[in-house]
C-alpha cells in the first residue's frame, strides 16, 4: 500500500486482512547522522538525514522551505483513546519529525492480568491490544515509507501482564516499551518478587526482539513533594534498572533513562537541573538518556509548557539526550489533541535545530559550581546505594521507605512509599518450575528442562515444536473483536459520511468531534470569567462546554480563557449566579491530620461489578490518590461481596469503608450503600467507621439517604475524598 501526499489514510485498508499482517522488521533504530550537512543557505552540524515527505517549520518559508533535522529521536506521545484517529495523527507527527510515537495505554491496565482483545475505546489512554497494536504498526510501515525514515513505536511492558505483552510485542513489530519492576512496585503497589521475576521475563525478550526500554524513574520525580530533593534517588533508580536490563541481556545501547529536569520556572531551573543531568550522564554513560519534562509542574498553557520544554532541550543539547519527549498541555489539561502533539514536535524540531552546533563554541565549566554540583549529587547517590545495602538490599529499603522521599538524602522527610514484600498485587503467585517445564517462547528467561528430549535442543528449544509464535508467526491466535457495541466497526460506521464525502467537521481529537477552540479575554476575575465563558458557549449552541485553560492577566482587570466557542455578543455578568468555591482542605493539611491520627481504609468495588479504574484514580499515590496523604489503604480489587467488605473492616478495625459501584440496573448501587451500612450496624461497629461509596451514576443526595455518610459522582478526586474524611472524623472526635 503505497500513500500520496494528498490522500487521506483509508483506516478501512490499514484493517483488511489485518489477520494476515506481519511486521517488516523488527528493533530499535537511531537516525542516521550527517555532520556538514547542507540545506539552503546553511551548514549544519549536528543533523541528520533529511525526511522525503514533511511539513517545515513556518519561518521555513524564508528559507526555501527547508526542513533540517536534529540529531535526537523525536517523541510524541499519543493518547485519544480511539486507535483509528490516533493513526491520523501519527502521520502528521511524522511529517513534522516525530520518529517515536509513544502510545499512552488506557489507564488501569497495569491492573490486568492478561491480555486484551478486540479494539476497545480508552479512557485515559488506548487499551493496547493486539488488534490495535498491529493496526498502528501495519500504518506506521506505510507512513515511514512515505516520510522516508524508519518510525518506532512504542507502548508498556508492565503490569501484572507483564510477561504476556512483552510476547505480543515482540510478535507484532513494537520497537520500544517501558520496563521498570520498580515503577510496578512503587506505583502500581504489585508485590515486588513478582515484579522483578515478571521484569526478569519481560527483559529477556525485550532483548531478542532487539526492542529499545525506557525506564520508569522519572515518576519519582513526578510524584515526590519536592521534586528537586530526590535527584540522588533518581539516579539510584536508573542504576538498578538499568544494570538489571544488562544482566537480562539487553544491551547498552538500547537501555534508556528516562530522566525528567526536577523544577521548572519559576524556579533557577537551568542552575538546579543542569548539574543533575551532568551527574546522570557521567555515571550511567554506557546507556541512552531519553530527556522528558516534568509534568509535576505542568499546567494547561501552552505558552508555559513551551518555555520550559524549551529550557529542558538546553539541557538536553548540552548533555547530548539521545532522545527527546515532547510531552505537552495535553498532562495538565487532559485534552490530548492533534495540535498539541504537533507544536510539541515543531517546538523539539525547532530549539535542537536552532541549537545546531552549540558545543563547536561552548563546553561546560570544569570548575565551579556546576562540577561542585555534580560531585554533591554523585556522592550523595552513592550512599544512598550503600544504605540501600546496608539494610538488606532494595527490597528492605522500599519496606523502610526509602523512595519517592521528598528529603535530599541523606535527610529523610517520612513520606516515602512503602510496599510490603508479601504484600501488593499478586503476592505468593511465584511458582518453582518444574523438572519438565518448556517455555512457550523463544527467549523466554530462564532454563527449559529440554535435555531429556533433545540435547541439541537447550539452546534451542523451539525447535522441538518447529519454531515457537516469535519464528512461525502463522501459530499466533489472532482476535479480532469480542464486543459488539464497543469496537472499531461500530465507530468507523459513526463517521462513515466524514470520511468518505466531502463534508467535514472541526476536529480536535476524533474524527468528525466538533470541536473548536476559542480564546477570549474577559474584562473580570477568574472565576467569574470562567462561568461567563461557559454561558457564552452555551448561546452558541455549543454541546458540553468546557473551559479548558484560565490564566489571569490582573485580579482585577481580566482574565484570558480558552473556550470551545467563539461568540460576537456581550454576556450580562448580573445574570450570571456564581456557584461558591469547591471546598477542599489544602495538601499540608490532610497530611497533618493523618499523620496526627492515623488513618486506616477498606475498599474494593461490590457485587458483581468489574470496574476498578475509578476507584484506583482516588486510592493511587500515582494518580493524586489518597495514599499520597499518608492513608494506610486496603484494596480488596473487583466483585467483592459487601460482606467481605464489612468483615475486612472489622478485621483489620479499619477506620473507613470505600465502596465503588458504577452499575445501576434496579438501583443495585443505592441497594449495595444500604446494605453495607445495615451490615455494619449488625456488626456494631457504625458508629465508628465512615463509610462512603462512588460511582459515575451516584447521586450523593440519594446515597447519603441509604444511610452511608456520603457518596461521590462523576469528576471526584482523591483530594475531595480524602477532605471529607478529615472533617467527618473530626466530627466524630467532637460528639465523644
Amino acid at each position: 500500500m503505497e500513500l500520496k501526499p494528498n490522500e487521506k489514510l483509508s483506516i478501512e485498508n490499514i484493517l483488511k486482512d489485518l489477520d494476515k499482517y506481519r511486521p517488516k522488521r523488527r528493533g530499535w533504530t537511531w537516525r542516521k547522522k550527517e555532520p556538514g550537512l547542507r540545506m539552503g543557505p546553511f551548514e549544519y552540524k549536528d543533523a541528520t538525514t533529511p525526511l522525503k515527505n514533511s511539513v517545515g517549520l513556518p519561518s521555513s518559508k524564508y528559507f526555501d522551505w527547508i526542513d533540517p533535522q536534529p540529531e535526537p529521536v523525536i517523541t510524541t506521545e499519543i493518547a485519544s483513546g480511539r486507535f483509528e484517529d490516533d493513526i491520523r495523527r501519527m502521520r502528521m507527527a511524522a511529517w513534522h519529525g516525530a520518529d517515536h510515537i509513544m502510545v499512552i495505554r488506557t489507564a488501569g491496565q497495569s491492573h490486568m492480568d492478561g491480555l486484551i482483545e478486540g479494539t476497545p475505546q480508552g479512557v485515559g489512554g488506548v487499551p493496547i491490544t493486539r488488534k490495535q497494536v498491529r493496526a498502528q504498526r501495519k500504518a506506521l510501515d506505510i507512513i515511514e515509507e512515505e516520510v522516508g525514515r524508519p518510525i518506532n513505536y512504542h507502548s508498556y511492558v508492565s503490569g501484572v501482564a507483564g510477561p504476556e505483552v512483552a510476547v505480543m510485542f515482540a510478535e507484532e513489530g513494537i520497537n520500544g516499551a517501558h520496563q521498570d519492576p520498580q515503577y510496578n512496585v512503587l506505583y502500581r503497589n504489585i508485590n515486588m518478587v513478582r515484579s522483578f521475576v515478571d521484569a526478569c521475563e519481560s527483559k529477556k525478550i525485550l532483548a531478542w526482539a532487539d526492542i529499545a526500554q525506557i525506564d520508569g524513574a522519572h515518576n519519582a520525580n513526578a510524584t515526590a513533594r519536592e521534586a528537586w530533593k530526590v535527584m540522588p534517588e533518581l539516579i539510584v533508580q536508573h542504576a538498578i534498572n538499568s544494570l538489571f536490563s544488562e544482566k537480562a541481556g539487553i544491551k547498552p545501547s538500547n537501555i534508556c533513562l528516562s530522566t525528567v529536569p526536577p523544577t521548572a520556572p519559576p524556579a533557577p531551573c537551568v542552575y538546579m537541573d543542569l548539574p543533575y543531568a551532568v551527574a546522570l550522564r557521567e555515571l550511567c554513560d554506557r546507556y541512552r538518556m531519553r530527556a522528558q519534562m516534568n509534568t509535576k509542574y505542568m499546567e494547561a498553557s501552552a505558552r508555559e509548557a513551551t518555555v520550559t520544554h524549551v529550557l529542558n532541550m538546553l539541557i538536553s543539547k548540552l548533555t547530548s539526550a539521545d532522545i527527546q519527549s515532547t510531552i505537552t498541555p495535553d498532562e495538565g489539561r487532559n485534552v490530548p489533541w492533534h495540535i498539541y502533539n504537533i507544536e510539541a514536535c515543531d517546538t523539539a524540531k525547532q530549539t535542537l535545530i536552532g541549537l545546531d552546533g552549540l558545543m563547536e563554541m561552548v563546553e561546560l565549566k570544569k570548575e565551579g559550581p556546576l562540577r561542585e554540583k555534580v560531585r554533591e549529587i554523585k556522592e550523595r547517590a552513592c550512599l544512598f546505594m550503600e544504605e540501600i545495602l546496608e539494610v538488606g538490599g532494595y527490597f528492605k529499603a522500599v519496606e523502610e521507605g526509602f523512595f519517592v522521599d521528598s528529603g535530599y538524602y541523606p535527610e529523610r522527610n517520612g513520606d516515602g512509599i512503602v510496599r510490603k514484600i508479601d504484600g501488593g498485587v499478586g503476592n505468593g503467585t511465584i511458582f518453582e518450575r518444574d523438572e519438565d517445564y518448556f517455555a512457550p517462547v523463544t527467549a523466554h528467561f530462564g532454563y527449559n528442562n529440554v535435555a531429556q528430549y533433545d540435547p541439541d535442543a537447550v539452546d534451542d528449544p523451539a525447535s522441538l515444536i518447529g519454531g515457537c509464535t516469535f519464528e512461525d508467526p502463522d501459530k499466533i491466535v489472532y482476535i479480532d473483536e469480542l464486543d459488539e457495541q464497543d469496537n472499531v466497526n461500530v465507530r468507523l460506521e459513526e463517521t462513515k459520511k466524514y470520511r468518505n464525502s466531502n463534508l467535514i467537521k472541526p476536529e480536535m481529537e476524533w474524527m468528525a468531534d466538533g470541536t473548536v477552540m476559542v480564546n477570549m479575554f474577559l474584562p473580570v476575575n477568574k472565576r467569574v470569567a470562567v462561568v461567563a465563558a461557559v454561558e457564552f458557549a452555551k448561546k452558541m449552541n455549543l454541546e458540553d462546554p468546557e473551559v479548558i485553560n484560565a490564566e489571569v492577566m490582573q485580579e482585577a482587570e481580566g482574565t484570558r480563557i480558552e473556550l470551545k466557542g467563539k461568540v460576537p455578543f456581550d454576556v450580562n455578568l448580573d445574570q450570571l449566579v456564581i456557584p461558591p468555591e469547591p471546598h477542599v482542605l489544602s495538601d499540608a493539611e490532610i497530611r497533618e491530620e493523618i499523620e496526627k491520627y492515623p488513618m486506616k481504609v477498606v475498599c474494593g468495588t461490590v457485587g458483581e461489578d468489574e470496574h476498578s479504574v475509578g476507584m484506583r484514580e482516588i486510592i493511587d499515590i500515582k494518580h493524586g490518590g489518597i495514599e499520597q496523604y499518608g492513608i494506610e489503604v486496603h484494596y480488596l480489587g473487583t466483585s467483592v461481596p459487601v460482606e467481605k467488605l464489612v468483615d475486612a473492616a472489622v478485621e483489620l478495625n479499619a477506620d473507613v469503608i470505600m465502596a465503588s459501584t458504577i452499575i445501576s440496573q434496579d438501583d443495585i448501587h443505592f441497594k449495595n450503600m444500604k446494605r453495607i451500612h445495615e451490615l455494619a450496624v449488625e456488626k456494631g461497629i457504625r458508629d465508628q467507621v465512615i463509610i462512603v461509596a462512588g460511582g459515575t451514576q451516584v447521586i450523593p443526595e440519594i446515597a447519603a439517604k441509604q444511610g452511608v455518610d456520603a457518596g461521590f459522582g462523576r469528576n471526584t478526586r482523591g483530594v475531595d475524598v480524602a477532605t471529607f474524611l478529615v472533617e467527618r472524623r473530626r466530627e466524630m472526635r467532637n460528639k465523644k
